[in-house]
């Protein structure tokens, strides 16, 4: 189970504060459990995880190793949660460099469709130049501009370079089972298809084959997640304090009440940064509405303790952080030693790099909490597969809970499509002229 630490929150919150709230968090859990709260016919999420595969898992395993053999590159095609969730569960695992020295049998992914910046699209194109490569397009509906643009230009580089029978063996949608332009265009191509649930929302998704899929392609078995996400819907049903998700989505709105209106997502691991950035779609869609919400950002340390350090020193005091911690890996390195000494580092000769980590850490936890800014530490433990499973499961459930709490909807975004109503009108699509 995920251990969520609350001891560096005291100075701005109480023992009692929490106490107070115990019935609105047993609330938040039961109305999300019990599908009785607001945006209840987006909860298919609560039962993706499986102990054995269904015949969709079994369908992902087979085509991703048909990809793992056909391809030196592997192209995902989506937007929001449609490549926040694979992307972040790769690079958590593999880390950032995972596609150096990649190719066929263990290709190389990457994602388009998340921007519009030309630069982006140039730098694709030359990766892709001599490679071969197959495609999969997640969209629940097929005509999100971003990902739309990206798989016009895509499926024209696969039928220049394969035919159009070549093509549709490479490309693979991931939309609704039933409706959309994607779902049609897919029936018309006889493209493979894997489906995302109606009733899953896209940053909710990273368990469907939205993230599966691409999981697959990267060597990483979907039901190794899944056996830690199965794990999580069991342990993380427990209502009471000693449920680590009534910790964290307690204590986050009691430090909204108190004005820590901002809250710093961190790890020390640079693999994290995509998982920081799912997590800050995941909180600030379902959170950020109805003139509310904690405003999500996430860094990584000690990176970002050069840049952003000061800022939380001494800046503010509307912040508070959620620092996450992994157990050291199996392999260590060993700082050596050196006869000049020219850099002073040799009172660390012997030391590994982690013992270092774990002070910089701790150096940084006190230094926080004396400046003034609450702290929670959510320790993941050992990080694989499994682990990976129930930190997704854990996060999307403790988010469920912290919005009922905050009394919105957590399911729904009508925000989102202000700025698209502005683009579409300056683009002159039709029935947006006004």
């Amino acid at each position: 189970m995920i251990k969520v630490d609350i001891s560096n929150v005291w100075g701005d919150i109480s023992l009692p504060d929490l106490l107070a709230v115990e019935k609105e968090v047993f609330a938040a859990h039961q109305t999300l459990t019990e599908r009785t709260g607001p945006g209840n016919d987006f909860l298919g999420w609560l039962d993706l995880p499986v102990e054995e595969p269904t015949d969709e898992i079994i369908r992902i395993r087979a085509a991703a190793e048909r990809i793992r053999e056909s391809s030196d590159v592997f192209v995902v095609i989506g937007i929001g949660g449609s490549y926040l969730g694979p992307r972040a569960a790769i690079e958590l695992l593999q880390g950032c460099n995972h596609n150096i020295g990649k190719g066929k049998g263990n290709p190389q992914i990457f994602f388009a469709g998340n921007g519009l910046s030309t630069r982006a699209w140039n730098e694709l194109v030359r990766l892709l130049e001599g490679k071969d490569f197959s495609i999969a397009i997640i969209s629940k509906s097929g005509t999100t501009t971003e990902p739309a643009i990206a798989t016009r230009a895509l499926r024209w580089m696969l039928e220049r370079k394969y035919g159009t029978d070549g093509a549709r063996k490479r490309t693979y949608a991931i939309t609704d089972p039933c409706k959309g332009a994607l779902r049609q265009m897919a029936e018309e191509e006889g493209w493979e298809t894997f489906v995302i649930p109606p009733d899953v929302g896209g940053r909710y998704s990273v368990l469907t084959a939205v993230g599966l899929l691409p999981m697959a392609v990267a060597g990483i078995d979907p039901m190794d997640v899944m056996a830690g996400a199965v794990e999580a819907k069991k342990a993380y049903d427990l209502r009471s304090f000693e449920n680590p998700v009534w910790l964290y989505a307690g204590i986050r709105n009691l430090l909204y009440r108190k004005g820590k209106a901002i809250e710093l997502f961190e790890s020390f691991e640079p693999g994290f940064k995509m998982l920081g950035g799912w997590w800050q779609q995941l909180f600030g869609e379902s959170e950020g509405k109805d003139g509310k919400g904690i405003f999500p950002v996430t860094a990584e340390f000690t990176a970002d303790l050069h840049s952003l350090g000061q800022m939380i020193q001494q800046g503010e005091r509307n912040i508070f952080e959620t620092m996450v911690r992994f157990d050291p890996p199996e392999k260590q390195y060993v700082v050596g030693s050196d006869a000049k000494n020219l850099d002073g580092l040799n009172y660390l000769a012997g030391k590994t790099l982690d013992f270092v980590d774990e002070k910089a850490y701790l150096g940084t936890l006190a230094a926080h909490v004396d400046g003034g800014v609450p702290v929670i530490t959510m320790d993941v433990g050992e990080l694989n597969e499994k682990k990976l499973g129930e930190l997704f499961y854990f996060l999307e459930l403790s988010c469920g809970v912290s919005a009922y709490m905050l009394g919105v909807n957590p399911f729904n975004q009508p925000g989102v499509e202000f700025y698209k109503r502005n683009m579409f009108q300056l683009l002159g699509k039709p029935g947006y002229e006004a």
